[in-house]
């Protein structure tokens, strides 16, 4: 017994570092994918991120949640369609998305982190308080034509005097990756949840941008998770990425991370978010469990 608590205590002295280092400072959290659905993965992620405010950070999640609007979708006899990668969005599909998206998935992120003894506040059009603004997304065939997404955008604004009010009273924004035109016209979009995560983070200016993933970090070979690089610098990376050793879905998220690393963020992790309290071991330990993009 007595030697589990000591093992216990030099782990927090392990911490005590890095929770030193990052105290006071903005750790920008993209959710999304296919742990949306994992019940367990999701609790610990959680758990970590109010453990993080419990200690001084400032941690603010950004999410998506492809696979539940799929599914809200197909509930209703719509037929998902994507075009070079991103869900098409008719005026019937982006009712679905606000819904989803920005109202029943934050309202459960937002209660789960209540139970764990956190505060937090959702950020969207639904809740009255919305923070990303941007314009629809222009994209080109192979031809240089336009394609049509419908109802689909980016991020071109974040309030994030919003965002900073809440931070600083120890509450964790929650923000879904729907976005207003900034027109005022109350026009929503529907927006990729890496791309909204980056924009926010660079906003804020943030300590870090962590990317939770289904996989461990950036690989080498996509399907040999002992391939995984445990830190590249920003230059390391573009090599990466032009010598072709980066394939693949990662490609986006490592060129997405690059951009951001350019405005201003110091440090991007991309975790596997299904192992249990990834954040945390990713944050306070000196290896790491995931891949560290670091200026230099």
């Amino acid at each position: 017994m007595m030697e589990k608590a000591i093992e216990k205590a030099d782990t927090l002295i392990e911490a005590m570092k890095w929770i030193r280092e990052h105290r006071d400072k903005v750790t920008v959290i993209k959710l999304g994918g296919s742990l949306m659905e994992d019940t367990v993965a999701m609790m610990h992620l959680l758990v970590d991120t109010v453990f993080m405010e419990t200690v001084g950070m400032k941690p603010v999640i950004v999410h998506g949640g492809g696979n539940a609007i799929s599914q809200a979708m197909t509930e209703a006899g719509i037929k998902p369609h994507f075009v070079q990668g991103r869900r098409y969005t008719d005026a019937d599909s982006l009712a679905i998305v606000r819904r989803v998206l920005a109202d029943e998935i934050p309202l459960a992120l937002a209660e789960q982190i209540r139970e764990f003894g956190g505060q937090a506040e959702i950020l969207s059009d639904c809740r009255g308080t919305n923070v990303l603004y941007g314009k629809k997304l222009e994209l080109a065939d192979e031809n240089g034509t336009p394609i049509d997404l419908g109802f689909v955008g980016t991020v071109t604004r974040v309030n994030t005097d919003r965002i900073m009010e809440l931070s600083d009273k120890g509450i964790i924004p929650i923000i879904p990756s729907y976005t207003l035109v900034d027109d005022g016209s109350g026009q929503g979009l529907n927006v990729n949840a890496d791309t909204a995560a980056n924009e926010v983070a660079k906003a804020l200016k943030a300590d870090k941008l962590v990317y939770v993933s289904e996989v461990n970090g950036v690989r080498t070979d996509p399907n040999d998770p002992a391939s995984m690089i445990n830190s590249l610098t920003a230059e390391q990376a573009r090599k990466l990425l032009s010598s072709g050793s980066i394939v693949g879905g990662m490609i986006p998220k490592i060129q997405a991370c690059l951009e951001s690393i350019e405005r201003g963020v110091d440090k991007i992790h991309i975790i596997n978010g299904r192992l249990r309290h990834s954040l945390l071991l990713e944050i306070f330990t000196s290896q790491g469990v995931g891949t560290e993009i670091t200026t230099k």
